[in-house]
């Protein structure tokens, strides 16, 4: 029961996004082709989101829902392996039409197709999981 509150979280989000049209994969289409600015937005929106959270984790202003302070681990900086990593998950994204939050929020209207790319997204991540002390970090 006290998960409740990060489903209606998830519930709102996913609507939040089916209305902005995130999910459409003509928006995504547009993107790509530097046809709207739509898209641009909304993902700059979510980095100036994400600076700040990281500002908030950092400076110990939020808590987990359990009470402890949120730790993040400083990570190696890296222009090769971020370039490469940027590089794949735009491929996989221009390939399937979606990003990972968004491909749920299809399953979620009915998008049965999209559970080919779920499936392979969770091999991936299987296998990433299998090999990542064999791979270069």
């Amino acid at each position: 029961m006290k998960y409740i509150k990060f489903f209606l979280v998830g519930i709102l989000f996913g609507i939040v996004m089916s209305k902005a049209e995130i999910i459409s994969w003509y928006r995504i289409y547009e993107m790509f082709k530097f046809q709207s600015f739509h898209m641009y937005g909304i993902i700059g929106s979510a980095v100036v989101l994400g600076m700040l959270s990281m500002y908030f984790f950092r400076k110990k202003m939020v808590k987990t829902f359990e009470g402890n302070e949120i730790h993040v681990a400083p990570k190696k900086r890296g222009l090769y392996r971020n370039l490469l990593g940027g590089i794949l998950f735009g491929l996989g994204w221009a390939l399937a039409g979606a990003c990972p939050g968004p491909m749920f929020v299809l399953v979620g209207k009915g998008v049965v197709s999209i559970l080919v790319v779920i499936f392979g997204a969770t091999l991936g991540a299987f296998f990433y999981g299998l090999f990542k002390d064999k791979i270069p970090h």
